[in-house]
C-alpha cells in the first residue's frame, strides 16, 4: 500500500472513532442508568468490550456496543439480585451476570445453538420490542417532567408516575418539550434515507 493511501485510510479511521465515541458513550452512561447501574459503569460498557472484540472478533463493520435490550434486562435482574439498591454490590452482580453470561455464550458458541433463534417467531419479537419501547417511554417520563419516583415495576411505576403529575416542573417540561419539537423538527426536514 502507498503511504498516501495508508495515512488517508489512518485518518478515516481516526474520524470513524471518534464520531463512534461521541455517539456510543452517551449511550452507554445513559444506558448504565437504565440498568440501575451508576454511570461510570457505562464508560466501561463502552470501551471493554470494542477492545476485546478487536483482539478477538473477525468482522470488521460490526457493532459491538452495549443496548437498551440489555441494560433493561440487566436491570430487572439486578433488581431481583440486590433490592436495597447498593451500588457496590450493584456492581459486583452486575460483574457475574456478565460472566456468566459470557460463559453461556461461549458454551452456546462451542456447540453451535445458533440456529435455535431461528425458531422464535416474528410476533413474538415484535411484542418483546413493543414492551421494550413502553419500559423506556416510562423510564425517560420521570425525567422529562422532573419528578423522582422510586422504580417498583412497570405498572407501579406508571401510576406513580400518575400520582406525582401535580409535582411535575413546568421549566423541565418545557425543555423537554421544546427538545421534543426540535428532533421531530429535523427528522422531518432533513428525513433518514
Amino acid at each position: 500500500m502507498n503511504p498516501p493511501e495508508s495515512s488517508q485510510s489512518i485518518r478515516f479511521d481516526i474520524v470513524a472513532g471518534l464520531t463512534a465515541a461521541a455517539v456510543i458513550l452517551p449511550k452507554a452512561m445513559a444506558y448504565a442508568t437504565v440498568a440501575g447501574l451508576p454511570v461510570a459503569t457505562g464508560l466501561y460498557t463502552a470501551f471493554i468490550p470494542m477492545i476485546i472484540y478487536a483482539l478477538m472478533g473477525s468482522s470488521r463493520v460490526l457493532s459491538v456496543s452495549s443496548t437498551t435490550t440489555l441494560g433493561i434486562l440487566t436491570g430487572t435482574q439486578l433488581m431481583m439480585a440486590v433490592p436495597d439498591g447498593d451500588p457496590g454490590k450493584l456492581i459486583t452482580a452486575a460483574a457475574t451476570l456478565t460472566v456468566l453470561v459470557g460463559i453461556l455464550l461461549i458454551v452456546a458458541s462451542l456447540l453451535r445453538l445458533g440456529f435455535v433463534a431461528n425458531f422464535i417467531s416474528n410476533p413474538v419479537l415484535t411484542g418483546f420490542k413493543a414492551g421494550i419501547g413502553l419500559v423506556i417511554i416510562f423510564d425517560q417520563l420521570p425525567k422529562l417532567m422532573g419528578i423522582h419516583i422510586t422504580k417498583q415495576g412497570f405498572f407501579r411505576d406508571l401510576f406513580s408516575i400518575v400520582h406525582h403529575v401535580p409535582e411535575t416542573s413546568l421549566i423541565t417540561l418545557a425543555v423537554a418539550a421544546a427538545t421534543l419539537m426540535v428532533l421531530m423538527g429535523m427528522e422531518h426536514r432533513w428525513p433518514h434515507s
